[in-house]
């Protein structure tokens, strides 16, 4: 990121340099019966990292989600897993940890109802949720 003086004003450039504007309710996708985070899944964690960098006010949660299949148990436990990767990336590219809390709803709380791939698809993800630090 750079910044400027322009006249005694600072001037940060982040439109310009990819920096989302929001990052709640951003998602991040996993195949079934998996937690591992794609090429896809940390280009997009990179780009929330971006955004985290250019607003140390915010903390966020990373929502760990589930399709239907599978028991509560197993769900609630891979939910965890989705959402601690996608900390992992996040702290790697050197957003504090302190600024990330994880929770699992596995297959609780779907985001995305009915049955079939497309949606079981949707619903095995991690999300992010904004919050102010407090």
């Amino acid at each position: 990121m750079k910044k400027f003086i322009l006249f005694g004003l600072i001037i940060t450039l982040t439109a310009c340099s990819g920096v989302p504007s929001n990052i709640n309710d951003d998602k991040v996708f996993f195949e079934f019966d998996s937690a591992h985070i794609s090429d896809e899944a940390r280009a997009d964690l990179e780009k929330q990292s971006l955004y985290m960098k250019t607003h140390p006010d915010k903390t966020i949660i990373l929502e760990g989600h589930c399709d239907e299949r599978g028991s509560t148990e197993y769900n609630l436990a891979l939910g965890a897993l989705r959402a601690g990767n996608a900390a992992h990336v996040l702290i790697a590219e050197d957003i504090e940890p302190e600024r990330i809390k994880t929770i699992s709803y596995g297959k609780e709380r779907p985001q995305y109802f009915g049955t079939g791939e497309e949606v079981w698809a949707k619903n095995r993800n991690s999300t992010t949720k904004v919050v102010d630090a407090e």
